[in-house]
């Protein structure tokens, strides 16, 4: 697995050893620690900019090989830009030091500009950045057919002004980066190795942190009648699993917000059977339960002070001789009949059981799933929003601007009544499919038939938590979208 940084908070001072990096912004001010070292290099860093032409462009770098007159093997010149920096930018600042000093065993990262002091909240972002920056799914590569030796883990310091309190501030931070780690590495993980017992077993292991995990087994799916979801598994030799976290910090008697993720670990389309192009990523069709696992990760990690529930539903969706057939009609636990027009449709099938039970066992202030649902996201939005659907106008604010503040960010698509009827069938009450036009629409649509009055917002991650554009923060396959977004909304807006 990927090498991580090993990251400390120390006092501002003239690094001595390896690798310093340094953030000018577009008046190419140096801070004190840089016309120190400046001074010291007999000018190094002036010329370096002169000659590199930088301009101090947001995340743009250039660097200084083995500077005369200090002992350091480089120094790194980051830009800040010149507008005013979020939440996000800072992470991306992060994300942009650990790629530019990239080999270097010791780094020291001087977290202030041309004087102006970083506080301990972002200094502690550009922490997280770097963790994930650095993180790379390395686990089944091998040298010449012998397992890979772990590289050396990079020391980094983070020099600041308030190192105790940007300590402090990265013990929860550190936390919800490890969530976001987690929902990636399960991802990552092909399907012959992570399918619905493995994962189950994942999230049994949030008991670690404080959590409370329940896994429901194919004789507890049949009792609590089940059926949409079991329609999806009954093809594959691999029996379902749901899985129950709960983090309950809040309040004894206060309603719990509860988070719905699709598991399909793979999802061939079944009897409607996918393409071979490409089918390989359907491994990724559970980024909604990773999301899910990894948001309860870093809930229960820094003790929110928020009664949550994360519930998983783990399915392999596959075309053998028992498989479920297009035309199939199947009981959900709501009592509502569904026609079964493509069994490529199944993630919807998965999250109606799921929000039936949650709707009905936990009473919540609001439900929100997320799911690698439809192809027709990608196409609305591409992948740099997420798609969300709601019924609730405040709930879609408040996540709008926690992705706006995380960078994980999210567009509203519409939900009517006219779009409710391309899902009506002749033989059921509703049919899995609207077909081709507003496809992830009609998806949604029939995902609200299952929540009753409860506020909900649906999140189409298909864009976004597998094979997304790479970016400062996240240079691998899968993204671990939804960890920090979800982690933001709760903290903002929930926590007593």
């Amino acid at each position: 697995m990927a090498t991580l940084p090993f990251i400390q908070f120390e006092a501002l001072g003239t690094p001595e050893t390896g690798a310093a990096v340094l953030f000018v912004d577009k008046s190419l001010a140096l801070s004190a620690t840089g016309k120190a070292l400046d001074e010291k290099s007999d000018g190094a860093i002036g010329r370096a900019i002169k000659a590199a032409d930088f301009k101090g462009g947001f995340c743009k770098s250039v660097q200084i090989l083995a500077p005369a007159g200090v002992a350091l093997d480089r120094i790194i010149l980051i830009g800040l830009g010149e507008e005013t920096l979020s939440e996000r930018d800072f992470a991306d600042l992060g994300g942009a030091a650990i790629g530019a000093a990239n080999g270097s065993k010791v780094i020291h990262v001087v977290a202030e500009a041309d004087d102006k002091e970083m506080d301990a909240a972002k200094v502690s972002l550009i922490a997280m950045g770097m963790k994930l920056r650095a993180y790379d799914f390395d686990l089944y590569k091998t040298e010449k057919g012998k397992p890979k030796k772990a590289k050396e883990a990079a020391k980094v310091s983070i020099l600041c002004a308030d190192a105790k309190g940007a300590a402090k501030v990265w013990e929860s931070d550190e936390v919800i980066s490890d969530g976001t780690l987690l929902a990636r590495d399960l991802v990552n993980e092909p399907a012959n190795v992570l399918g619905p017992e493995e994962f189950a077993a994942k999230a049994k292991a949030l008991e670690a942190l404080g959590a409370e995990v329940e896994i429901l087994e194919q004789a507890d799916l049949e009792k609590l009648g089940m059926n949409a979801l079991l329609g999806v598994a009954q093809g594959s030799v691999r029996e379902p699993r749901v899985a129950i976290m709960k983090w309950m910090g809040g309040k004894k008697d206060e309603a719990p917000v509860v988070f719905v993720g699709k598991g399909v670990v793979f999802d061939t389309g079944g009897i409607s059977i996918k393409p071979a192009g490409g089918m390989e990523d359907m491994k990724g069709d559970m980024g909604g339960a990773a999301a899910v696992t990894g948001l309860m990760h870093a809930l229960s990690g820094r003790k929110a002070k928020v009664n949550a529930i994360g519930i998983i539903g783990l399915v392999e969706n596959m075309p053998d001789g028992n498989a479920q057939r297009p035309g199939d009609i199947v009981t959900s636990m709501s009592g509502q009949t569904i026609e079964v027009i493509n069994t490529d449709a199944e993630g919807r099938l998965v999250l109606a059981d799921l929000l039936h039970y949650s709707k009905e066992t936990f009473a919540p202030r609001f439900m929100i799933d997320l799911a690698t649902l439809t192809g027709a996201v990608i196409v609305a939005l591409g992948a740099h929003n997420a798609g969300i659907f709601s019924n609730s106008d405040d709930l879609c604010a408040q996540l709008s601007k926690s992705g706006a503040t995380t960078g994980e960010t999210v567009w509203r698509l519409p939900l009517a009544k006219e779009y409710d009827k391309m899902i009506d069938s002749k033989f059921a009450d509703m049919k899995n499919t609207g077909g081709r036009w507003a496809g992830s629409i009609t998806a949604a649509q029939f995902l609200k038939r299952f929540v009753g009055d409860v506020d909900w917002v649906h999140i189409d991650v298909a864009g976004t938590a597998m094979d997304a554009p790479k970016n400062e923060i996240s240079q691998g396959w899968a993204s671990g979208f939804g960890v920090r977004l979800l982690d933001r909304l709760v903290k903002d807006n929930y926590e007593g």
